[in-house]
């Protein structure tokens, strides 16, 4: 089946979409990975002064340059067996995590507020040896290897004698003890900015819907509720839907910039352009007083050809911009496709006649659906002229209705030459046409676009493309209708 080329309109609102969205996400991203170098910042700072009061408590029994750690010990053991309960936004702490551990001046530990590693050497740490060297020393080190959530910050300090540095004191935090801030940080964070987000689309929604048009959705609506002889629940909010997929659509076009008028001056001139130039040159051509009957009657012919072309265009461009501005059907009702179908096909016995060309109907299902008769048979009118047109002589069209659970599809089979490839994206654009195998003319190319319209109001959709065996088939998928 062929696939239904997306709008430029379409392919600019999604890239601002896509845009926004990536900008949206940047930001957050930016956000949430500066959140843990913070925290970090903020509990190293904390660790500078702790660490700094900590050398000056041992300075106080350092003597002649001997540092003494007798008073750790009974202090530390008695920290560790407070008890008492802190509540701290979200979080709660009932125990000191701090660690302490003190060096000689050769880097070998004296101390260790956890008994771990009394007589360890640590004089490769960067916390000791840059303290112990005079400079600011830190590092950031696992208890566990491979296990990230086991780090812990180390600050330094130096304990001085007469000056002189004869050791220093290490003050470590787990990074887990303010972990927890990160994380609910982080989670914060990203639901306010997802949050923000969602609500500037909504802000977005809101004023295109009730500034750029105030009343009108509403107004609509309420009209199609008053000229219904009964009221559904399902249909109503059917018909909300609509209205909201119509202001979203409102939305997106004055995002775009899309300039209706323009685009269509652009494109009715480059259509009627080439019928134009045909006509002034025939009529350059009959103001010759020596021009033979037979040639002034075909000129004149080809003047009239060509109005009926620019006629017909204008005529096209009118229904199609009519029914585009058009935000919802005013009036519908159940519409029994099977009868439409086949009547169609016997208004389309003698075009086809005229080729020997058999139209054959197919009925697999009854079904109905809900919409607007008359447009729904200029739709399957529009698409079963097509097949006729590129068709060739002796061959069959088929048209075909079929249902599934909640939609009809109704088909329509040629034995023409197919779609080429080149044109599958550009089938249902404005003027676009492809020539008909047996005149080699083309069509004004906007009966596709016509129907796209029509499917669209409908809740449906439309499709072209190769059938399997040869040839080109179209599918019109409407909704069925709901039986109350």
């Amino acid at each position: 089946m062929g696939r239904q080329a997306v709008t430029r309109r379409t392919r600019i609102f999604i890239g601002i979409l896509l845009i926004y969205t990536a900008g949206i996400a940047f930001l957050l991203y930016r956000v949430v990975s500066d959140i843990d170098p913070r925290y970090r910042e903020s509990a190293e700072e904390s660790l500078v002064e702790t660490s700094q009061l900590m050398a000056s408590l041992v300075e106080q029994d350092v003597i002649a340059g001997a540092i003494n750690t007798a008073r750790l010990e009974p202090l530390f053991r008695t920290v560790y067996a407070r008890e008492f309960s802190a509540q701290i936004y979200n979080l709660h702490k009932s125990q000191v995590e701090l660690r302490v551990y003190v060096t000689d001046r050769s880097g070998r530990v004296m101390f260790d507020s956890l008994g771990r590693h009394l007589g360890a050497d640590y004089s490769q740490w960067s916390d000791v040896s840059r303290t112990l060297a005079g400079v600011y020393g830190a590092r950031t080190s696992r208890d566990v290897d491979g296990d990230p959530r086991t780090s812990v910050m180390y600050v330094g300090a130096p304990v001085r004698w007469n000056n002189e540095i004869v050791g220093m004191v290490s003050v470590g935090k787990p990074v887990q003890s303010f972990g927890q801030f990160v994380e609910d940080a982080r989670a914060r964070t990203l639901w306010v900015g997802v949050g923000s987000g969602l609500a500037l689309l909504l802000l977005a929604l809101i004023v295109s819907v009730w500034l750029v048009r105030p009343f009108g959705l509403i107004s609509d609506y309420w009209t199609w509720v008053r000229a219904q002889r009964s009221l559904s629940v399902s249909r109503m909010a059917r018909r909300a839907v609509d209205a909201v997929r119509t202001g979203f659509s409102e939305m997106r076009d004055a995002l775009t910039g899309r300039n209706y008028v323009a685009d269509y001056v652009q494109t009715f001139t480059h259509e009627v352009k080439s019928p134009l130039s045909a006509i002034r040159g025939a009529a350059e051509l009959l103001q010759e007083p020596s021009m033979p009957h037979a040639e002034r009657e075909r000129f004149l012919k080809n003047i009239e050809r060509e109005t009926q072309r620019i006629q017909e265009i204008v005529d096209r461009m009118m229904e199609l911009t009519a029914l585009e501005t058009r935000r919802a059907l005013e009036r519908t009702e159940p519409v029994p496709l099977a009868s439409l179908i086949d009547d169609i096909a016997i208004s389309a016995q003698p075009a086809a006649a005229k080729r020997n060309i058999r139209l054959l109907v197919n009925i697999r299902a009854e079904a109905s659906t809900e919409g607007d008769p008359f447009l729904l048979r200029r739709a399957i009118s529009n698409l079963l002229d097509n097949a006729i047109d590129f068709s060739p002589p002796d061959s069959e069209v088929l048209l075909t209705l079929e249902t599934t659970a909640k939609l009809a599809r109704v088909s329509v089979r040629d034995h023409g030459p197919g779609i080429p490839e080149y044109a599958q994206e550009k089938v249902f654009q404005k003027f676009y046409s492809l020539a008909r195998p047996h005149n080699q003319k083309k069509s004004t190319g906007l009966g596709l676009a016509f129907v796209k319209e029509i499917a669209a109001l409908h809740r449906g959709r439309i499709e072209l493309g190769n059938a399997v065996r040869g040839g080109a088939v179209a599918t019109l998928t409407l909704p069925l209708a709901s039986h109350h």
